[in-house]
């Protein structure tokens, strides 16, 4: 998957573990950058990965860094630093591009009305459950007001808001769109969502848990969102074997 000249567009994406996932999430990069006609460059930066994460990503191409705090902004700042075009996208490596969404980000990404954006992103399966623990934690999303999910923005905006906040152990993400949309702001520009051509994402953490799990467990919602709290972190990203 390198490109054999200047790529335009970089994908990102934090992988601990990720041998399940990432060949279908791969995959969808290259198929979507294909249909776009463009080169796009691909940096996985590994995370305490124990399994064939590695190998399988750079026979698809990409290039892999390492960085194996336990801190997923830290592993997100290290993939986007490790890549070289001048716009870039995050995604997680249990994510996957509809066919249509690279040309979509670079349709956004290079409008000077967007400072950059999130996406739409919709779960590979649906059950009573798993609607019912979504309604615990979209209250938190949408008080925040932006997208998430899959971020596109042009690397000279990622480093003048410093990246994702190391500090946060989780909601890195949300903080990091509400800070890239301020920055939007003061240029007059703003935070745009990609909607036609979003993401679709794994269910491991339902298929781990069980469908029902947020919903009977609103507060561990509540301490995810704080950001800083370390049990909560630990219990639902960090500790759980994969």
């Amino acid at each position: 998957m390198q490109p054999s000249s200047t790529p335009r567009l970089a994908v990102a994406i934090p992988a601990h573990n990720e041998a399940k996932f990432i060949q279908r999430c791969l995959d969808s990069i290259q198929a979507s950058a294909a249909l776009a006609s463009v080169p796009v460059e691909v940096v996985v930066a590994l995370n305490r990965c124990t399994d064939r994460t590695q190998a399988m990503a750079e026979a698809m191409g990409a290039r892999c860094v390492v960085n194996d705090t336990r801190c997923i902004a830290a592993v997100r700042n290290a993939a986007v630093r490790g890549t070289t075009a001048p716009a870039v996208v995050t995604l997680d490596a249990d994510s996957w591009m509809a066919p249509g969404t690279v040309s979509a980000i670079l349709r956004h990404v290079h409008d000077p009305r967007y400072i950059g954006g999130g996406t739409y992103m919709w779960p590979e399966r649906m059950s009573l459950g798993i609607f019912f623990s979504m309604l615990v934690v979209v209250p938190y999303v949408l008080k925040r007001g932006v997208s998430a999910g899959m971020f596109w923005f042009r690397r000279e905006d990622f480093e003048a808001v410093g990246g994702f906040d190391e500090a946060l152990i989780s909601v890195e993400d949300i903080d990091f769109a509400l800070r890239l949309q301020a920055h939007g702001r003061l240029q007059g520009k703003r935070y745009g969502t990609i909607r036609r051509h979003g993401i679709t994402t794994s269910c491991r953490k339902f298929d781990t848990f069980g469908d029902w799990y947020l919903w009977h467990n609103p507060q561990l919602v509540k301490e995810i969102f704080e950001g800083t709290n370390r049990r909560a972190a630990d219990h639902f990203y960090y500790d759980v074997r994969r």
